[in-house]
């Protein structure tokens, strides 16, 4: 059994990590709050954004011919942007979106390479070998701007244009509510309106007949559009999906850290309740060796 001093040591340790603990989730509970409302602000651009792509892409005129990153080729080479965060403590965050990359590359098949976003996601990669083409851990800040996740848009189109890939997704964990966020890997690149459900962000663009979309006469043509709106959209899922990711981040540490703290209190419980009984135990034994040394006195 531990000794007094073994249990005052422990109680002591578990009560600074709770505090700790504390710290961190009232530290990541502010940080979502402010990480929430920059993703729910952004949703409904998104959408617009994406409706106005949609109408764009359905002018008349073959669509393929339009824009280069509206072509659907035979897949022989796949990028993947895979977004985690640069820190744990975060629960399950990192190790389900890491799972589910990893299940996406066994079932792929093919010849892949990634753009790693975020430490843990890049060290779990190097860990089984794949081939990382380019990394952007501890880059983006808190709060970031369109402007932080332009290198990494920039390096997707380029080479999706170079025919690097014939394909490229996004890997990221999308954020629910503050108890619910779901790994998905999404298509990034072609854009692809007919097949809105596979886009990356498409939960947030709502379910559309595709319907003849009402002719309009566009200044300058459609395709001279698409040359602008096109990349732009791209870098738009891009920062809709590290947006997502921060949120989830941050909501999966609040509550990995509030657990911890309700773990810590109650073994804090445990150990005081098994402190005072040893004291009280080592009271009583104290109080019989005084007792019994007064009745040998008194015999004496």
């Amino acid at each position: 059994m531990a000794s007094l001093r073994d249990l005052r040591r422990r109680l002591k340790g578990i009560s600074n990590i709770s505090q700790v603990t504390k710290a961190m989730q009232t530290i990541a509970a502010s940080k979502m709050r402010r990480a929430e409302d920059q993703v729910l602000a952004s949703r409904p651009y998104a959408e617009k954004a994406f409706e106005v792509l949609t109408h764009l892409a359905q002018q008349a005129g073959p669509t393929q011919q339009l824009h280069p990153l509206l072509v659907d080729r035979p897949i022989e080479k796949v990028g993947l942007v895979f977004v985690t965060s640069d820190r744990g403590l975060a629960g399950a965050y990192n190790s389900n979106i890491i799972r589910a990359v990893a299940q996406f590359i066994q079932e792929l098949d093919k010849p892949i390479s990634l753009i790693t976003v975020g430490q843990r996601g890049n060290d779990a990669m190097r860990r089984t070998r794949q081939n990382i083409v380019a990394d952007f851990s501890k880059q983006i800040p808190d709060r970031p701007a369109v402007a932080d996740i332009l290198p990494i848009a920039r390096i997707v189109i380029d080479d999706f244009l170079e025919g690097k890939y014939d394909e490229v997704y996004i890997a990221y964990t999308d954020f629910v509510n503050t108890l619910i966020q779901r790994p998905v890997v999404k298509r990034l690149l072609p854009l692809l309106p007919e097949k809105i459900e596979e886009q990356a962000v498409s939960e947030y663009v709502e379910a559309r007949q595709n319907t003849l979309a009402q002719a309009y006469l566009y200044e300058p043509a459609p395709e001279h559009l698409l040359d602008v709106v096109l990349p732009r959209f791209t870098e738009l899922q891009i920062y809709q999906a590290i947006l997502e990711a921060q949120a989830s981040e941050h909501a999966a540490r609040m509550v990995a850290m509030r657990n911890a703290t309700e773990n810590a209190n109650e073994l804090i419980g445990s150990l005081t309740l098994t402190y005072n009984r040893l004291r009280q135990q080592s009271i009583t034994m104290e109080i019989l060796d005084i007792v019994g040394g007064v009745e040998a006195l008194n015999t004496e």
